[in-house]
């Protein structure tokens, strides 16, 4: 999958949730492709998905945490 095609889909994922899940549907979306965005910055992040640069830093702390969650057994492709 594309990198614009993983865009496509967290926003077509932040759009389709309630109002009130938004920034939760995020941080899921950023933990399930994580690992397909490792080699981009976060402001590259921000910018393919349309979203201010204040969210780069979220986007740092999903990437990290990702790692600790496949070490504790989490599937990603479950999310």
């Amino acid at each position: 999958m594309s990198e614009q095609q993983i865009y496509e889909r967290i926003r077509l994922a932040i759009n389709e949730a309630p109002r009130n899940r938004q920034t939760a549907e995020l941080h899921l979306q950023m933990i399930k492709y994580a690992d397909e965005l490792k080699s981009i910055t976060s402001k590259e992040f921000c910018e393919g998905v349309g979203l201010p640069l204040s969210y780069g830093t979220e986007f740092s702390k999903m990437r990290n945490i990702t790692e600790r969650l496949k070490a504790a057994g989490l599937k990603v492709n479950m999310i």
